[in-house]
């Protein structure tokens, strides 16, 4: 059916429909507003509050209430509406809008006028139809015949003589109240909703020559939904409240270019365990935009450029790789940028010999608290390269403490008895050699990482490594490796594992 309806929308523009909406019923473009002082706090995960406060004059007792321009994404099972001496008794969301497609489907059995122009002459006439079905198309009945409204290219509008009472121009939700008395008082109806979103972006401007960088921090808030929202009071949370069918999470992937998570509190205002970025104005959400505004800009952060390598367990290459390179700082009070910082992306720029800025790459960060250190991956360094090689792998046996195992039994009811048992176990000794090339005209510092050291045996050891390494998790060791400029270094390390 949708397919039909598309060829006939062809020969059905909106602005044809002959006796169309009254003025009291804007569409969704227009600027009147039902909507009363709305505030929306909008969440990481796409889902947004509304609360809208609302002037309206209640007659007493039972009477039935519509609030029209309500979102076009509301979930009415959230729909809490509250005000002085009013109780609900029954709510009903009306969202089958007003459109070309859903007035001619609405329309099935009743009679409207087909008005047809001759292209030659221009000579306009009309024919009285009934519409039979909407089924891959439109079926008319004109007089004694049935007719198919098909896409032949000939000018055609339908005239409609009234709008089925059940379509609304507006999304609308529609309460019968109860009120013990009468009068005009505010009425806060709150809701959730999808449709309204928010995200972080960042812009970061490395100075080479000073190791510092400059941020500036934006928030791009989208409303993908129909309806507008006026002078707003808007406020952001970087946090994801859980749904009634979200699975739990052991764990978690990794968390952009974080290094070290931060224990500083921000002075940033929170709801719960999640922090508040209020937009700091009233800001008019109208239907289908994006738009952007600043919350963070700083200048002059000490930051750095590292190069880093991530090797995995018995990782080994013919060839070198380029080593990845990423600019980082510090998101502290004291020499950070000094703030809690929302999950988007950073995008680095450096500037040239002509002192232009330009944009060398980007990365995702998660939520990322005060005082925390990050590493913001930009690409590959193309005169940075390393070469991991296994150089030998070999049988070890194991000492006397891992040869014996006593046990201390029980036989049908005698003395207890120690048992000695003799096993012998094999160990492995690999030996990696890590090769790292600098074609650059200054030295640098190559933050060479081996992981996979506790896949399944969870106790490996380093017995020699030719510069003392770093010991980050059971899982990773990390060598951090001077390379002079133009130069070569080789990194030895063996590991000990049970396999």
């Amino acid at each position: 059916m949708r397919h039909g309806l598309a060829m006939m929308l062809t020969i059905l523009p909106a602005a044809a429909i002959g006796q169309s909406a009254p003025e009291s019923a804007p569409g969704p473009s227009s600027e009147r507003s039902a909507q009363g002082d709305v505030a929306i706090t909008i969440y990481s995960n796409g889902v947004a509050l509304v609360q809208d406060v609302r002037q309206l004059p209640l007659p007493s007792g039972v009477s039935r209430q519509e609030f029209p321009d309500v979102s076009s994404q509301i979930r009415p099972e959230t729909v809490r509406l509250s005000g002085a001496d009013v109780g609900i008794v029954e709510q009903n969301y009306d969202y089958d809008l007003l459109s070309p497609n859903a007035l001619i489907e609405k329309a099935v059995g009743q009679t409207v006028t087909l008005l047809r122009t001759n292209p030659a002459t221009g000579a306009e006439t009309r024919e009285r139809a009934q519409i039979l079905a909407v089924n891959g198309g439109v079926v008319l009945k004109i007089g004694e015949r049935i007719e198919v409204l098909r896409d032949d290219g000939l000018p055609v509008r339908v005239i409609f003589d009234s709008i089925p009472p059940n379509l609304r121009a507006r999304p609308t939700l529609s309460i019968t109240l109860d009120s013990k008395r009468g009068g005009t008082r505010p009425l806060t109806l709150s809701y959730l909703t999808g449709g309204l979103s928010w995200r972080a972006d960042y812009v970061a401007l490395y100075d080479e020559a000073k190791s510092t960088i400059d941020m500036q921090g934006w928030i791009t808030l989208n409303n993908g939904g129909e309806t507008r929202f006026a002078n707003a009071d808007v406020v952001l949370v970087a946090g994801e409240p859980s749904g009634a069918n979200q699975q739990g999470r052991y764990g978690r992937g990794s968390n952009g270019g974080l290094i070290k998570p931060g224990t500083e509190s921000s002075d940033r205002a929170r709801l719960g365990d999640f922090y508040l970025y209020p937009l700091g104005h009233r800001t008019t959400v109208a239907a289908n935009q994006q738009k952007q505004v600043s919350f963070l800009s700083v200048g002059g952060v000490a930051a750095k450029k590292v190069y880093q390598f991530r090797n995995y367990w018995l990782g080994t290459s013919e060839d070198p790789s380029s080593a990845e390179t990423a600019y980082s700082f510090s998101s502290s009070r004291e020499g950070g940028l000094g703030d809690a910082l929302p999950a988007g992306t950073v995008r680095v720029y450096v500037r040239d010999a002509k002192g232009q800025p330009q944009f060398i790459g980007e990365n995702a960060i998660d939520h990322t608290p005060m005082g925390s250190t990050l590493a913001i991956k930009t690409g590959d360094a193309f005169d940075v390269k390393v070469k991991p090689e296994i150089v030998k792998r070999e049988k070890i046996a194991s000492d006397e403490w891992d040869r014996t195992v006593r046990y201390r039994i029980t036989r049908d009811g005698q003395k207890p008895q120690v048992v000695t048992v003799e096993r012998a176990r094999d160990y492995y000794r690999t030996t990696m050699r890590y090769t790292i090339t600098n074609a650059k005209p200054e030295a640098v510092t190559v933050d060479v990482t081996q992981a996979g050291l506790d896949n399944y045996w969870g106790d490996t050891r380093v017995p020699s490594e030719s510069l003392p390494g770093e010991q980050k998790s059971l899982d990773e060791r990390v060598w951090h490796v001077p390379v002079p400029a133009n130069g070569t270094v080789v990194l030895t390390v063996s590991f000990d594992t049970r396999y």
